[in-house]
Formats: C-alpha cells, structure tokens, sequence
C-alpha cells in the first residue's frame, strides 16, 4: 500500500530513516533477493543478540519492500501460538508476492524443522522470508543440499567505530562525550541509544554511568514518568508478557487503563502486535529486576492484579483464548523458586492435539516404550472407555505422536473402573476416606503423563500437559479432586505442594517405580485461595506450604444446617458464635480481607443477609419477621416471640421451622457456589 506524500506515515517514514545507520551489506543483500536477482536468496536468516538491532532491521526490509510494491506480512514469533497451526493461522491469505517477516524467532524456534522441511517449500518462487532470532539456523538447515542456495544466514554484529559515532550524532550527544558513551556501550545499538539519551541532555563535557546504569538510562529512555500510575503502568508492562489496555484498567483503574496504553506504545523501547503490547527483553528485564529489588511487597501487589486479571481470562474466555491466558499465567511464573518448573527457554518443536482414530497405535507403542504391559493394559481400558481423555503431543515436523497424556474426568465410582485401575481404585478410597464427591461434583486424574525420551522429567512436552491441567482446574465447575500421578516425588514434590496437591498415596508397580499420588480437594481450596498462594507467593523466597494457610471447614450438609441454626441461636452471645464451625467455611474464607479476627463480623452479615432475602418475596415475608423477632430482637425465649408477632404457637413453630430450612438453603447455595465458576464458552 502506498504513503500518501506529506502524511503522518510519511513522516514517521523519513525519521526512522534519518535514523538509521549502518548495516548496508545487509540492506544491500535484501535489495537483491527483493529484486530477484540471480544467485540472490529466496530465505535470509538474521542472527544476534538481544538488542543488536534485529527489530529495526526488519522495519528497514519491510519500507523497502513496500516501496518496491511488494505486499509485506508481518510474524512476532513471541506472540503466536508455537505450533504449525498457529503459525499458519498468522500467515492464512498470504499473496505469492508477499514479503514475509518473521521477527523473534527464538521464541518460537521449535518451529524451524517444519518451516524448512514443509512451510516454506510450499511457498511461491515469488515470496522473499525473512527470520530474525537470537539463535542461529540449525546445522540441520544450514547443511542440507537444497538449501545451500536458497538460504543466506545474516549474522548482526555491533556497529563499528564510525556507525557509533554517527548514531550518537544524530541522537544529539555532543561530540565531546561520544568518546566516554562509546567506552561504556561498545557498539551495541540499544545500549548505545539509551545512553544517548542520557547524554544528550548532559553539559558535553563529561558522561560517567553509575553503577545501576541500565537501570537509571531506561527510567532516562522513558522520559520523566508524569506519575506513579505511569511508572505502575510500567512495571506492568515489563512483567507480563504482553499488555493489553484491559489488562491496564484491572492494575491500575478503568479511568486510567485507556491512557496508560496509549502512553506505553509511544515509548521507544516498545513494540506490539495482534495479543497486545510489549517491552524489548533487555529492557522490560531490567525494569522488573529494579523493582523487585526496590519494592518487594509492592512487586507482589502488581504481580498479584496482573495475574488476577489473566485468571479471569482464563476462566470466562473462549477455549483458544483462555489457553493464551494460560500460557501467560504460567510465564509470570519465571522467577522464584518455581522458576526452573516455568522456564521453557524453546518452544514449538512440539503442540497438543486431540486424539484420532489412527493415534491408538502410537498411544500404545509409547506406553509399552515408557512403562510396559501392565500400564498397557490400562490405556487400551480408558482408549475404549474415554477416548475424550486422551491429549496427544505431536512432533511439529513431522506430526508423529511423541507423547500422550490420559486425563481422567469421573462424577462417580464403578466398580469396573476400579477393578481395571489400581491407581484409581486408590484416588477413589483417599476420597472415600477424606471427604466424598457431593452431587454435582466429579474428581479429574492425571492417570498417565507419557512422553518416553525425558519419563516424568521438566521439558517442553510435560509444560503443555501442564498447561492443559491448569486450565481445567481453573475452566472445570464441580471440581472437588483433582489428582496427578508421577513416580519422582522428589523432582515434583516443590512444585505440587506450591500448588495445593500433597502426597495421597503410594503404589509399587511391574515396572520397579513407586508411584505417588498427589491430590487437592478444590472444596478445601477455593480458587481465589489457591491463586493467591500460588502466584504471588514464593517470587523472592520458599512458598508456603499450603498447611499454613488457615483452615477452612468442609462440611456436610446436616452439619452444616446445624451451625446455622447454632449461629442464629448464638447471635448475642459473641463468644459462642466465634468458635461456630461457619466462621471457617467456605463462604468466609473466600471473602475479601478474610482475616481470623474478620470471621465473625464476615459470619454477622451473611446470616444477616439470608434472613433479609425472605422478606423480598411477599410469600416469604412471614418468614422473615418470625426469624428476625426470635433471633435479632432479644426476645426471652419462643412464646414471647409468637405473642408479639401476634401468631398461634403452632403456626409460629412452622413459620420458624421453615424460615430455618430457607435460610439453611440460601447459605448452603453459596457456601458450595464458592468455586463454581461462569461456564466455558464452547
């Protein structure tokens, strides 16, 4: 598409230009394969480090392709979904002429085998690639006999002595100091334009970096953050992995949400695309070390809004998107002990998928593989039983099934499951023995988690299955168990008891592990609970352990109706009400500043509440003046209450016998609607 001469574009156009400096072998070498020369590449593979320029190179490829008339298509390998799928979703109605430009490709590295071996073959002799990423081609690629003249590898080195120079020039630092910035930056175009920024304000005589200096340029880079809503704004940004205006409004307020976007996509060091906006690595690096290092709690605070945000994304978004929320969840999890669990430095080399009719062959060769024939005795029961249960792990070259993981949803026990599954005839008596399934509600085990060459190991295949986990507990209504099977307790144990799961039950088995079974009964664990303690926890030091945490009653519910009727009867007398069973339910503890010491007035005002419920209904109105007169107003015992409420002793002993039973009914409902959550969309 043409710039109109004169706009605003055009404009933008001519600065960057004017900008720009050195890398005219580079741009060259793209003006020849742009033009199809011969001898020319079809594919050119940029290489260097973080910050050497990569991101401003491709903007240079992508003016200069349009000023050629080319149709430019433009790929954040940081922001796509990593597998083949997502990747061609990104690029779907691509024209053949089309300049294609794939910029952070080692987020999605993973992906290489597939582009050269499948994606790019299939492409017209008319479109132009170009990658850009931290690591350079594999020997695989770079190698193979096809390839040798179709692809050219650009490594991007630091500018020279005299591009330096010319940078800092036309960034306005005076020519006294260039010498002394050059010193500390070297040629590294990013460190070079911050401290430039720096200097270019200075008195061009003398430029000395303080010790925390990448720190104080980036906050100089930025300009003087206006304020503290700016500089949370910020911090959100260099936190999460990319941010949205929605994902503003819920840190900082809805009045300021719209604001802050707009000023974070005007910094230099940002950049966005379809998902949202978001910080150079080096830059949003260093603003998250500072202030987790500045401001611990207030660190915590953020991190606790921004991953609260992505949780109810996760729970109320379509599948696709929900699991894009996940993937986000999960990557706030990089620091802090959890970190090593988090940290997949590669992705795409694998993705998940459903199973299909031909995939029972792979599913049973690779349980045989990885734990032999009793094990696969019990995948080909669940293939036939709950073939839904099955996710597959495909490799994103060849889709060959590596890896399959069995999970288990089940609302009841039979006797025919239990009697094929040990390992779930075990989950079943922990639940019998702890705290039974209430109707409505199912357990999900996580029976087999298969993937051979790295067997119940951190990698890339078991961080998909995890996040497949995670969405379900946070996506399923009626979750009361959930329970997740692996047999190095010790690799897993850290992680688990972070999460809320903690050793169930042990089981030998033919292949000479000992299996351990970990669970968490969700009842006991409300969602907002389990996130509280799983996310903002353990970013500086060791997690809590979830017995810790204060405890929250399970109930059943005859037990639970009579702590209603206790607590009504209790209502002046505080020292009785404050040791009443509800004060630790679920319904409490799941409030908003729940504290121990907030427990009772918490208790006060949903009894308060549910009496004052019947009196909407002009049917129930009765009902609400026999529960109010007998427990709120002080009245000696029964009779007196019927005399005042000028009732017969019967009809009041039914009025009251049934405003009970409504009351019990109201809080029961909330009480076991606590972690019911809003449906998935389908």
């Amino acid at each position: 598409m043409s710039i109109e001469s004169g706009s605003l574009a055009d404009r933008l156009r001519w600065a960057r230009e004017r900008a720009f400096v050195g890398r005219s072998g580079e741009i060259e070498l793209f003006r020849r394969a742009l033009a199809g020369m011969e001898g020319a590449p079809a594919v050119l593979f940029v290489q260097g480090p973080g910050g050497v320029g990569k991101s401003t190179l491709l903007r240079r490829f992508a003016d200069e392709s349009r000023d050629a008339g080319r149709p430019v298509v433009e790929v954040n390998g940081r922001l796509i979904d990593p597998s083949p799928a997502g990747f061609e979703a990104e690029v779907a109605g691509m024209p053949a002429d089309a300049v294609l430009l794939i910029d952070a490709f080692e987020h999605c590295q993973g992906l290489e085998a597939w582009l050269y071996d499948r994606f790019l073959p299939s492409l017209s002799q008319r479109t132009l690639v170009v990658l850009a990423g931290r690591e350079g081609p594999s020997l695989a690629w770079t190698s193979h006999l096809g390839w040798s003249e179709a692809l050219a590898v650009v490594p991007l080195r630091d500018l020279d002595r005299p591009e330096a120079e010319r940078l800092l020039e036309l960034r306005g630092v005076a020519e006294g100091v260039r010498g002394q910035v050059i010193g500390f930056a070297g040629g590294h175009p990013l460190a070079l334009s911050l401290a430039a920024s720096v200097a270019a304000n200075g008195d061009g005589v003398s430029w000395t970096p303080t010790p925390d200096v990448l720190t104080g340029l980036l906050s100089q880079m930025v300009g003087e953050v206006p304020s503290r809503v700016h500089r949370l704004a910020l911090e959100v940004a260099a936190h999460a992995m990319t941010t949205t205006e929605g994902l503003l409004c819920a840190v900082v307020g809805g009045e300021r949400g719209a604001e802050m976007f707009t000023w974070l996509r005007r910094l230099p060091v940002a950049d966005w695309g379809r998902q949202g906006m978001f910080l150079h690595d080096l830059v949003s690096d260093a603003i998250d070390a500072d202030l987790r290092w500045r401001d611990p709690q207030g660190y915590e605070e953020m991190h606790r809004r921004v991953g609260h945000h992505l949780l109810e994304q996760a729970r109320t978004a379509p599948p696709a998107a929900a699991l894009v929320a996940i993937r986000e969840l999960s990557y706030l999890k990089r620091y802090g002990p959890m970190g090593p669990y988090f940290q997949m430095r590669r992705e795409g080399d694998f993705y998940e998928d459903t199973l299909h009719p031909g995939d029972h062959d792979a599913v049973r060769r690779l349980i045989m593989e990885a734990e032999g024939p009793q094990s696969a005795a019990i995948v080909d029961f669940w293939l036939e039983r709950q073939p839904e249960a099955f996710w597959i792990y495909r490799d994103a070259v060849t889709g060959e099934a590596v890896a399959f993981m069995t999970w288990l949803r089940l609302a009841e026990q039979r006797a025919e499951e239990t009697a094929a599954d040990p390992v779930l005839a075990q989950a079943w008596e922990h639940v019998a023995g702890t705290s039974p399934l209430r109707p409505g509600e199912h357990l999900m085990l996580a029976r087999f988690l298969i993937y051979p060459p790295a067997y119940y190991e951190i990698s890339p295949v078991l961080h998909l299955m995890q996040l497949r986990i995670c969405a379900d507990w946070i996506r399923s209504s009626g979750l009361a168990w959930s329970f997740i099977i692996s047999p190095y307790p010790r690799l897993w144990e850290r992680l688990m008891v972070h999460l809320g799961h903690v050793p169930a039950t042990e089981l030998d088995w033919s292949n000479g592990h000992t299996y351990t079974l970990f669970a968490c009964d969700w009842r006991t664990t409300p969602l907002s609970i389990w996130f509280d303690r799983t996310q903002p926890g353990g970013l500086t030091g060791e997690p809590p352990s979830p017995a810790a945490d204060p405890a929250v009653s399970l109930l059943t519910r005859a037990a639970f109706d009579a702590a209603v009727r206790d607590a009504l009867r209790d209502w002046h007398r505080e020292d009785a009400l404050a040791t009443n069973p509800l004060c630790q339910a679920r319904m409490i503890t799941v409030q908003p500043g729940h504290a121990a010491d907030h427990a009772l007035p918490m208790l006060r005002e949903l009894l308060t509440d549910a009496v004052d419920a019947l009196s909407a209904d002009p049917r129930e109105a009765k009902l609400h003046r026999v529960l109010a007169t007998t427990y709120f107003h002080r009245v000696p015992n029964q009779m007196i209450a019927a005399e005042r409420l000028n009732l017969p002793y019967s009809t009041y002993r039914r009025h009251l016998q049934r405003g009970l039973e409504r009351v019990c009914e109201l809080l029961w409902k909330r009480e076991t609607a606590e972690r019911s959550l809003p449906a998935p969309h389908p």
